[in-house]
């Protein structure tokens, strides 16, 4: 049985004071027309320390379906039409048919050392939010038998920049909203509750890369705890990506991708008018009663500094409607909206333009689970909500996550003195932008 373990913030550091439990593992590898590649990995998980409770090959539309390996532990093929490189949806095809506690996510051109499966699984067993990222070293294995040691082949480079970031994130214990980037998919492991939880690998990304940041970027936002296991060491066969022939054009796809989805800022660039925004807003009922009040708060909202957010208005006046059109949201937020949001806001009077920047700041900053707007009066005039705090407080129900494990903080925002009518504050609200920011 796994022991389930609730700590704050990332601070995985604090699980060492717990036995480690032998996990059921069930290990996920994604394969795509690889023969000799397969042995490899197929000798590596029969020499396991910890030996999985099975194994299962999942192809992504080889032209031959691939051998069921024989002589080590219960294997099974699945398999999913040719329909490009869709390595999301085969690891989710190999998780549906997973009935260990632990997933493991392996490539069919990584072979894994002896201890792999143990050091990648030891947090996992402990802590139900970790999401555990192996150590993937590479080399040339053309010439390596199956079941020989892949340490012995030529070595080839191990990606400098990522070794970096292990060294300075503390193996991910300092991890932060942009840490989702030095994770990757080839050596991965949660548990399957987590993963679920998650949806799993999002399937809308086809071709090469972006979907384990994805993933990740997911995992941060719905509270995981990142881990970077150095002993869990799988050899990939032949070179990091910054190591093989430039194909620019199949990165800046990626890159697109990742910033349609992903509202991280430093990931999409600029605020995108798609569906997905970074700030999802909604109004306190002693707002929307009022439709000069409505609008006040409605045209602070939009003239914020931080402008990747969405703004929804239930039940709207037919002349807030017609006012604001398709700028603000009168329907439910999505599933998918609300687990990549950075932040819920819900608020209660006009704001001055910094707000939203300012709360995000102390919320994602601190890994706090809200942040309260305090006006000069002292009354709250907005509250922020971390959706990574939603998202641990929903796997622990009954537990105090958000006070436990986040915490919670309130700023003081200057007031935004109300004009008596709303000629008088559009005015202003177009004088501020002349200077370049709404007036306060």
């Amino acid at each position: 049985m796994l022991t389930d373990v609730l700590v704050r913030h990332n601070r995985w550091d604090l699980l060492a004071a717990y036995p480690v439990p032998v996990p059921r593992v069930s290990v996920v590898v994604c394969h795509y027309d690889q023969p000799d590649q397969l042995a490899r990995t197929w000798a590596a998980l029969c020499a396991q320390t910890l030996p999985p409770l099975e194994v299962i090959v999942s192809d992504d539309g080889s032209p031959e379906p691939p051998p069921v390996p024989a002589g080590g532990p219960p294997v099974r093929v699945v398999r999913q039409p040719d329909l490009g490189f869709r390595a999301a949806a085969a690891r989710n095809l190999g998780a549906r048919h997973a009935t260990g506690e632990v997933l493991v996510f392996l490539d069919a051109d990584t072979v894994p050392e002896p201890g792999f499966l143990a050091a990648v699984t030891a947090h996992v067993a402990v802590c139900p939010d970790v999401l555990a990222v192996g150590r993937r070293r590479h080399a040339d294995l053309r010439g390596t038998e199956p079941g020989a040691d892949p340490a012995g082949a030529p070595r080839l480079p191990e990606p400098s920049w990522l070794a970096e970031e292990y060294r300075r994130t503390r193996n991910l214990l300092d991890a932060d909203g942009r840490s989702f980037r030095f994770v990757i998919s080839a050596v991965l492991a949660c548990r399957r509750s987590l993963f679920a939880d998650l949806g799993g690998f999002d399937e809308r990304f086809v071709g090469y890369g972006g979907e384990d940041w994805d993933l990740a970027y997911r995992a941060w936002n719905g509270g995981a705890v990142l881990v970077h296991e150095p002993g869990a060491v799988a050899w990939h066969d032949g070179p990091d990506w910054a190591g093989r022939a430039t194909e620019r054009e199949r990165k800046d796809l990626e890159s697109m991708r990742l910033a349609a989805l992903v509202p991280e800022p430093a990931t999409r660039g600029v605020p995108l008018p798609g569906a997905l925004p970074d700030v999802l807003v909604d109004l306190g009922d002693e707002v929307t009663g009022s439709v000069p009040d409505t609008v006040r708060v409605v045209h602070s909202l939009l003239g914020q500094t931080h402008r990747d957010l969405r703004v929804r208005v239930v039940d709207p006046d037919p002349a807030v409607a017609e006012l604001y059109g398709g700028a603000v949201r009168s329907v439910p937020w999505t599933a998918d909206q609300r687990r990549r949001a950075r932040a819920r806001l819900t608020v209660h009077r006009a704001l001055p333009p910094d707000a939203v920047s300012t709360l995000l700041g102390e919320l994602v900053g601190r890994d706090l689970a809200t942040v309260r707007a305090l006006g000069p009066d002292g009354r709250v005039a907005a509250t922020m909500t971390s959706t990574r705090a939603l998202g641990r407080a929903r796997r622990w129900p009954g537990a105090a996550v958000l006070d436990e494990a986040f915490g919670h903080a309130a700023v003081d925002v200057t007031g935004v003195r109300p004009t008596a009518d709303l000629a008088g504050w559009f005015a202003r609200a177009s004088a501020a932008g002349d200077r370049g920011s709404p007036a306060r």
